[in-house]
């Protein structure tokens, strides 16, 4: 797993007018990097319209690396440290790929360079330190990264945003951890079949933790504090409105999106 109440739009896809989701709303459908073109400079009324969230998808395949001496040039010192320290090279190329597809997007929208985007992290909503929400210095958009297995899942906003993949947990993570959610959770995990409630469970988790990341608490916040819900449509907390998305067999995603006004990251 990976460390984003006031719903009443219709069932739209992401960049049509409307809420991110909603109690009647079906998943949003991100778009496909790789398939889609990129887009052109970031620009929320024509884009993301009505401060919906953008959210792209990209399936990185096996096998596959990226070239040392491209992913040397664009990604910035902390990146190639990071993906330095991966033992795995699966493990290396997914992360290298992620981060690529970020500033490539990053880079269409702000009209730079994917190696000129200059990635920060804002302040710690508990501590202050800077290890909060991941931001483009300067920039006039937020955005949130996930990555999980094979896919990469990114969201783009007008407002703060959080985005999660997972893959379907395993029942023993359901037994182990499922007991740690917010007690409304629990119940409803407990009431369903048993063979139903991996789906469930990880219907829930990818929902708390785009709400998490979001907010930029991350798991500093214990899992049993805010509802999300593990039915079939999330609950949002409030301020924020939490969305499920299409990830395809084997993935649950999700998205948070803040209420209000644009926000300057």
């Amino acid at each position: 797993m990976t460390g984003t109440s006031r719903t009443s739009g219709t069932s739209r896809t992401s960049g049509e007018p409307g809420n991110p989701g909603g109690p009647t709303a079906a998943p949003l459908r991100p778009r496909t990097l790789g398939r889609d073109p990129l887009p052109g400079p970031w620009t929320p009324s024509a884009d993301a319209g009505s401060g919906a969230p953008v959210l792209w998808l990209l399936r990185v395949p096996d096998g596959e690396p990226a070239p040392r001496a491209e992913y040397e040039a664009v990604l910035d010192a902390r990146e190639r440290a990071r993906a330095a320290s991966f033992v795995r090279d699966l493990h290396r190329d997914r992360y290298v790929a992620a981060h690529l597809a970020l500033r490539r997007l990053l880079g269409a929208y702000l009209d730079l360079a994917p190696g000129a985007v200059e990635l920060i992290r804002e302040p710690c909503p508990c501590c202050g330190a800077p290890h909060g929400r991941p931001a483009a210095a300067g920039a006039p958009l937020h955005f949130n990264l996930s990555h999980a297995g094979d896919l990469v899942f990114l969201a783009f906003a007008d407002r703060p945003v959080g985005a999660d993949v997972e893959e379907v947990q395993q029942m023993s993570v359901v037994d182990s951890v499922g007991r740690t959610l917010h007690p409304r959770e629990v119940a409803e995990l407990e009431a369903l079949p048993r063979e139903d409630r991996t789906a469930a469970f990880s219907r829930c988790w990818t929902r708390k933790e785009a709400y998490l990341k979001g907010t930029g608490t991350g798991l500093a916040e214990r899992l049993s504090v805010t509802y999300v819900g593990c039915g079939p449509r999330p609950a949002s907390p409030p301020g924020w409105t939490l969305a499920d998305v299409e990830a395809g067999p084997g993935y649950t995603a999700a998205v948070a999106l803040a209420d209000g006004t644009p926000t300057a990251p």
